[in-house]
């Protein structure tokens, strides 16, 4: 019985890792054909940095037979990309106006005053609207896709904590 849910647990620490990586390799995959990200979308790669490790390391004390370990990891884990669901759906309400997003990348530039102020918009030209989806895929925007991906393994990782 302990062997079958340590077994799940583990199998539900390596779907989490799988699923992680595969999110990520695929925002990275994007950003090589040109897609480059915004604030927000950096952002929201940040659970997904913290959480690779913090998966792996979970599916490697289950191996180990660290249960309690593996369960705050997975306990963690669940927090994480709990924290990255509720940033997608930020990010998806900037992307639909429903409220204001970071004034570093949403909104208009104002006009310069002098020239350091010209050469600082210049730089900010650079920076990638958070209010505008580059890319739709299905009819949603990646930030939309994050909130399906980042809510289904904070409840993978919240559900083998709780053992079930």
């Amino acid at each position: 019985m302990i062997a079958a849910l340590l077994s799940t647990r583990r199998r539900a620490a390596l779907v989490v890792l799988g699923v992680a990586v595969a999110t990520i390799g695929g925002a990275w995959i994007f950003e090589a054909m040109g897609f480059a990200p915004c604030e927000l979308c950096l952002k929201q790669r940040i659970p997904y940095y913290a959480g690779i490790p913090l998966a792996a390391f979970a599916a490697i004390a289950l191996q180990r037979g660290g249960e309690g370990a593996a369960r705050i990891a997975l306990a963690l884990l669940g927090l994480l990309f709990a924290a990255g669901t509720a940033l997608a759906l930020y990010h998806s309400g900037v992307e639909l106006k429903l409220f204001p997003g970071p004034s570093e990348c949403t909104g208009a530039l104002s006009k310069a005053g002098s020239f350091d102020d010209f050469r600082s918009s210049l730089d900010k030209m650079k920076v990638v609207s958070c209010d505008r989806p580059a890319l739709r895929i299905f009819a949603l925007t990646l930030s939309n896709w994050n909130v399906l991906i980042s809510a289904a393994l904070a409840a993978i990782a919240f559900r083998a904590a709780r053992g079930r």
